[in-house]
């Protein structure tokens, strides 16, 4: 069936089709970076403004860094496309075994 809507047999509209997907692919990835050089301006307006203490810059800092990984993740490795669930398992689960050795490690040096 997926075969079916994709491969029409005129490769008119194959052809049309690829393109019209290509260039939403494309839109969706400038939007990405341009939101992610937005976030890095903010980053570094934030450690520039005086008014801010330690307390507050670095985890905001720290917070648009993940922002930009997800956006990495999803726009520029192709995360959001059909087809990888599984490196998405592998790397979610990663991601949960790194947050929970820090957390252990934070718990085991504050408490």
């Amino acid at each position: 069936m997926a075969n079916q809507q994709l491969n029409s047999g005129n490769p008119r509209v194959d052809i049309e089709y690829r393109r019209k997907k290509n260039a939403e692919e494309m839109r969706y990835q400038l939007v990405s970076f341009a939101l992610m050089i937005f976030l890095t301006l903010i980053a570094f307006a934030a450690v520039a403004i005086k008014g801010f203490t330690a307390w507050f810059t670095i985890p905001f800092i720290i917070l648009l860094a993940v922002v930009q990984v997800i956006f990495q993740l999803y726009y520029f490795m192709h995360m959001s496309h059909k087809g990888h669930e599984a490196p998405s398992l592998f790397l979610y689960s990663g991601v949960l075994v790194g947050a929970i050795t820090i957390l252990a490690f934070t718990t085991i040096i504050w408490w």
